[in-house]
C-alpha cells in the first residue's frame, strides 16, 4: 500500500475550532512537515485546495527542492483554469520534481466558493466540465495535437512542446460521491478517492466505480482520505481525540454544520450525515471517529486506537481493494513521526522507510545516550538476545 501524508495550507493547531494551540503555517512550518514525510518513508503528500488554504501549486513548487523521494498530490480545477495551461504546468512541475508529481481532481463542492471564482454553473454541470477538460488535458499531455469542441469547452490544435517525466501524464486521483463522479472516475481517472465512510459504505462505492469502469474495458485503483489518532494505548488514543475537540464549542460547530449544508457535494453530505452536528455519537464504526468533521470540511473522520488497532483498521480497508491511504493528524508535524514511528512497521508498504544502521555509534545516537556513556540499544533487539 502506499501511504500519504497531508500538508495542512489551510491552518495547523492542537485543538480543532479555536486559536488556542494553533500554528502560523509559513513555508517553514510547510517545509518541516514536507522534510518529514520525505525523511520517514511517506509515499506522496496531499496538498489541498480552495480558498481557505495557500495556492496548492505554489507550496508544491516551493517545497519541493527540499526533499527527495517524496512524490506531491496537487489539486487541478476544472472550470478555473484552462485544460492546456493546466497541463503545461502540470509537465513542468513534473519535469522539474523528476517525476514526482500527481494530479487531484477536484470539481469543487462548495457554490459559495464557487461564484467567488466566477464559476456558476451546477452539480451536472461542473462534472461535465471536468469530464472535457480532462480530455483535452490527459491527450495534449499525451503528446497529441487536440482539437476538441464540446458543450463547455472548446480548443484547436492544442498541444505542449514539453513533455511530462511521467508517460503518458502524471496519475489522476479524485474523489466524489454521486453518480456523475462514479461516471468521471470510471471513464477517466486512474485512482478513486473516497473519505473515511465506514468499510461496508466504501465497499459500495468501489463496487460501483469498479463495474462502470469495467463496461469500458478499464481498470481503477483506490484510495482513501483519512485522519488517525494513534497512541501507545487505546485508552490513550481515544483521550486524545477527545481533547482535539475539548475547546470546540457548540455554536462553533452549528455555523460551520450550516455553512456545509450549502454545499452540493454528495461526499460532503455522508460526511455530515454520519454524525449529525452531535457530539454524543462519533463513533460511527469500529474506532473511525467522526469528531473532526463537527467543523472541518472533507475529510471528517480518524482511526483512532493503539497501533495495532489502527493497523489492522487499516488492513480492512485494503482488504476492500484500497491501496492509496492519504492520512493527516494534528498538529501534522509531530503526528507524521509518531504514525510513521508506531504503524509503519505493522503496514505492507509499497515504499520502504529510509534504512539506517543503528549498530554501534557509526551515525549518530538513537534517542538520548545514557549517563553520557551508553547508547540505548533497541527493546526487542536488547529481548532477542538474551533469549538467544
Amino acid at each position: 500500500m502506499n501511504v500519504f501524508w497531508f500538508l495542512p495550507t489551510h491552518g495547523d493547531s492542537r485543538y480543532l475550532g479555536t486559536s488556542k494551540g494553533a500554528r502560523s503555517v509559513d513555508l517553514s512550518y510547510l517545509k518541516q512537515v514536507a522534510q518529514a514525510a520525505d525523511e520517514l518513508g511517506y509515499y506522496g503528500v496531499l496538498i489541498p485546495t480552495g480558498r481557505s488554504c495557500e495556492d496548492a501549486w505554489i507550496v508544491a513548487s516551493a517545497v519541493a527542492p527540499f526533499t527527495k523521494q517524496l512524490k506531491f498530490l496537487v489539486a487541478v480545477r476544472p472550470g478555473i483554469i484552462s485544460p492546456t495551461v493546466s497541463a503545461r504546468m502540470a509537465g513542468t512541475l513534473d519535469r522539474l520534481t523528476d517525476g514526482r508529481l500527481l494530479i487531484n481532481v477536484v470539481t469543487g463542492g462548495d457554490p459559495d466558493e464557487q461564484h467567488g471564482d466566477g464559476i456558476y454553473l451546477d452539480h451536472t454541470e461542473r462534472y461535465e466540465v471536468s469530464d472535457e477538460f480532462l480530455k483535452i488535458w490527459r491527450g495534449v499531455l499525451s503528446g497529441e495535437s487536440v482539437t476538441f469542441k464540446g458543450k463547455h469547452l472548446q480548443v484547436e490544435n492544442a498541444k505542449t512542446l514539453y513533455p511530462p517525466v511521467q508517460q503518458p501524464y502524471p496519475p489522476l486521483y479524485f474523489g466524489g460521491s454521486s453518480e456523475a463522479a462514479h461516471d468521471l472516475a470510471a471513464e477517466q481517472i486512474d485512482v478513486y478517492l473516497t473519505w473515511g465512510e465506514p468499510p461496508q459504505q466504501v465497499a459500495e462505492k468501489i463496487a460501483d466505480v469498479r463495474a462502470r469502469a469495467a463496461k469500458l474495458g478499464r481498470t481503477v485503483k483506490f484510495g482513501i482520505r483519512l485522519h488517525v489518532i494513534v497512541r501507545e494505548t487505546n485508552e490513550e488514543a481515544w483521550a486524545a481525540a477527545e481533547k482535539l475537540i475539548s475547546h470546540v464549542s457548540d455554536e462553533t460547530i452549528a455555523s460551520a454544520q450550516k455553512s456545509f449544508a450549502r454545499f452540493d457535494s454528495v461526499g460532503q453530505q455522508r460526511m455530515a450525515a454520519l454524525h449529525g452536528g452531535k457530539r454524543d455519537q462519533l463513533e460511527v464504526s469500529p474506532n473511525l471517529w467522526a469528531g473532526v468533521g463537527l467543523v472541518r470540511g472533507g475529510a471528517g473522520t480518524a482511526l483512532v486506537g493503539d497501533p495495532e488497532t489502527v493497523a489492522e483498521r487499516i488492513k480492512e480497508y485494503s482488504a476492500l481493494g484500497i491501496d492509496n491511504f492519504v492520512l493527516s493528524g494534528y498538529p501534522h508535524l509531530e503526528e507524521s513521526y509518531r504514525f510513521a514511528e508506531l504503524v509503519f512497521p505493522l503496514l505492507p508498504l509499497s515504499h520502504a522507510k529510509p534504512s539506517r544502521k543503528q549498530e554501534g555509534n557509526l551515525t549518530g545516537p538513537f534517542g538520548e545516550v545514557i549517563a553520557n556513556d551508553i547508547v540505548p540499544t533497541n527493546i526487542q533487539d536488547a529481548k532477542e538476545r538474551s533469549a538467544s
